[in-house]
């Protein structure tokens, strides 16, 4: 028996893998051809790099009730709303639970969730 073609072959600068069955389609196709599924967008990214997670565990340990870990992470509609808040203590408790998060996340889990780790 013929091996598959796609199995076997190895991928260019300009492809990519389909998100469905995994067959090897140009960066730019919108509809994989093999199966039909229409791929999905690369996310935009509104950071340069990505954050280092133990960065963001020091200033949610250090800094937490200011919101400063959030601001790091780019999250800025949660690092404003640490700072309304500060007053009330909560932020701070928060931000040790988050100190506990980023530190017990792997690189790839806290990249994949870019620090939205409670909300």
């Amino acid at each position: 028996m013929a091996q598959d073609q796609t199995s076997t072959k190895q991928k260019a600068v300009d492809e990519v893998y389909c998100s469905s069955c995994g067959a090897i389609i140009k960066k730019e196709a919108e509809i994989c051809p093999h199966c039909g599924v229409r791929q999905k967008p690369a996310p935009i990214s509104y950071h340069s790099k990505p954050k280092n997670r133990k960065t963001a565990a020091v200033l949610a340990f250090l800094l937490g009730g200011t919101g400063a870990h959030r601001f790091y992470i780019g999250d800025t509609g949660s690092g404003f709303l640490y700072l309304c808040f500060i007053w009330t203590f909560i932020p701070m408790i928060l931000g040790l639970v988050e100190f506990v998060l980023y530190l017990s996340a792997t690189d790839e889990e806290f990249e994949a969730k870019q620090g939205h780790m409670l909300f």
